[in-house]
């Protein structure tokens, strides 16, 4: 019997085209995508992660943007089914409006969404420098995922509009490549920076 991601939608056709990412986007599905921290204690544990529950996981603590939890974090309280179905209820609405699998399409979405290159700071007698490097797989997911978290609680906020809906526009938008998603307006900031940094 083929399981599915809440118990609805298949991965087995799911194709991941950007080759350094595939040891590190997960597509083996859960019915349900909640592990409790299993692989905690492993190096890269979450790699092992079905890729849907890091989307959940990240909804759940989605990290400050500009020192402003409120904006990032107020609709969760630490309620895993809160996320979960939050998650669910975005996927439903992804696929009624591009008729496709929500997990390609969020699939997609992450490869188009993850910067390639980002910048840090080097100190050099007493003067900081930017200086472009290399952005490793594992650390273009997580910042991919942030984008969409942050970019879908940013639009939420202070608006009639659900978080449903803001996360499935998000990721609608990723996977067009459009520059109303948050996540592809950032990737291409960073990688602009990284470029005039060389």
């Amino acid at each position: 019997m083929e399981i599915k991601a809440f118990n609805k939608w298949g991965t087995e056709e799911i194709k991941i085209k950007d080759k350094g990412l595939i040891n590190y986007i997960n597509l083996e599905p859960k019915i349900l995508p909640k592990t409790g921290a299993k692989y905690a204690g492993e190096r890269f544990h979450k790699s092992d992660v079905f890729i849907v529950e890091r989307l959940i996981n990240k909804i759940m603590v989605p990290g400050h943007k500009s020192k402003k939890h409120f904006r990032s974090s107020g609709h969760i309280t630490g309620k895993a089914n809160h996320a979960y179905n939050i998650v669910r209820d975005a996927f439903n609405k992804i696929e009624a409006v591009t008729k496709e699998n929500p997990v390609m399409v969020f699939v997609k979405a992450l490869e188009n969404a993850a910067p390639r290159e980002e910048i840090i700071t080097i100190e050099y007698g007493g003067a900081r420098y930017p200086k472009a490097v290399e952005c490793a797989p594992q650390r273009r997911i997580d910042i991919a995922l942030r984008f969409f978290t942050q970019g879908a609680y940013q639009k939420a906020f202070g608006s009639k509009k659900k978080i449903e809906d803001c996360l499935a526009d998000e990721i609608i938008n990723a996977y067009k490549l459009s520059n109303d998603s948050a996540a592809i307006k950032k990737k291409l900031e960073l990688e602009r920076q990284a470029d005039a940094s060389r």
